[in-house]
């Protein structure tokens, strides 16, 4: 049995089965002994699954793809591209803000990068890798928690109810893969990172088209603003 502290709800029976297999035992135990060693290791524990405690597996409407957690000081909180408030905006969250207010005609950019506000709508704020040291990217990629979340894409698809995965670069693009429930959409583009966003990013318009697909299936679509004050 894991000692994490696991989410309850619709995601309960796939955690409990995951909590049961040698891979996931042993993410845990890699992750508890570097934090035992003094490593500092971003989110922290109790914000591990937090994408999860906030979005219900039978409330997804959007999944959006992001690969580890950011690895500076107060930046990752267990949501992708998201970050706590009062922190800097990095530069891909940036970039998709800037395509919003070009996708969806009242948008305004915010100042405040926290996403929790999208992912208590529906929106699937999922990293593939979920843990990462201080000022190390990826260096939690051979953990086990690509087999994890290759598992979580797998559970998405099963769902019944519409899901549009937004899947921005090669990376998420060989993760959605295993989508094939004719029951949801998929849509693709590159990154929206600095690096990749004018090479078909901007201009995409996943934000609208995502919301005309749920709208098309009688589920509320997302209000894709975000607030300027957000309480926990």
């Amino acid at each position: 049995m894991t000692n994490w502290r696991l989410p309850a709800g619709s995601w309960q029976a796939f955690f409990q089965r995951q909590s049961e297999q040698q891979y996931f035992r042993e993410i845990e135990q890699a992750v508890t002994a570097q934090r035992q060693a003094g490593q500092v290791i971003y989110p922290a524990d109790e914000q591990l699954f937090q994408a999860f405690e906030l979005t219900p597996l039978d409330k997804v409407k959007v999944v959006v793809l992001g690969q580890d957690p950011y690895h500076g000081p107060d930046q990752a909180h267990g949501l992708a591209f998201s970050v706590n408030p009062g922190v800097k905006i990095p530069p891909s969250l940036r970039n998709m803000f800037t395509e919003l207010e070009q996708d969806i005609t009242e948008f305004k950019a915010p100042e405040n990068g926290d996403l929790r506000s999208w992912a208590k709508q529906g929106v699937l704020l999922l990293n593939t890798v979920l843990s990462v040291q201080q000022g190390k990217a990826h260096s939690h990629s051979k953990l086990g928690w690509e087999t994890f979340t290759r598992e979580v894409m797998m559970e998405l698809n099963r769902q019944p109810q519409p899901i549009v995965f937004l899947l921005w670069g090669a990376h998420a693009q060989k993760k959605g893969q295993v989508i094939d429930n004719p029951n949801h959409l998929i849509l693709s583009s590159a990154h929206p990172s600095p690096l990749s966003a004018y090479r078909g990013f901007f201009g995409c318009r996943h934000f609208s088209s995502a919301n005309e697909f749920l709208q098309k299936h009688r589920v509320t679509p997302i209000s894709w603003q975000i607030p300027v004050y957000q309480s926990d």
